[in-house]
């Protein structure tokens, strides 16, 4: 489990991919829901937490750096 302060010690590549290998494993893990009983039903729940965290990181770094910006003007 990636916990919020390693996300934030990632670069924003790294983020990026760890979003998107995220979303796949949480796109299997809906399709062997509907088809068959999956081992670990949390697995969806934790899948969806950890995207939730990468966006909410990324939201933070891009917002940072707009202050910086329009305190500028």
């Amino acid at each position: 489990m990636t916990t919020a302060k390693e996300l934030r010690e990632m670069s924003d590549e790294q983020l990026d991919l760890t979003a998107k290998d995220a979303a796949d494993q949480l796109f299997r893990l809906r399709i062997q829901s509907q088809t068959e009983k999956l081992d670990a039903p949390t697995e969806l729940r934790i899948n969806r937490r950890l995207i939730a965290r990468v966006k909410t990181i990324q939201t933070e770094r891009l917002l940072a750096a707009a202050a910086p910006a329009e305190a500028a003007k």
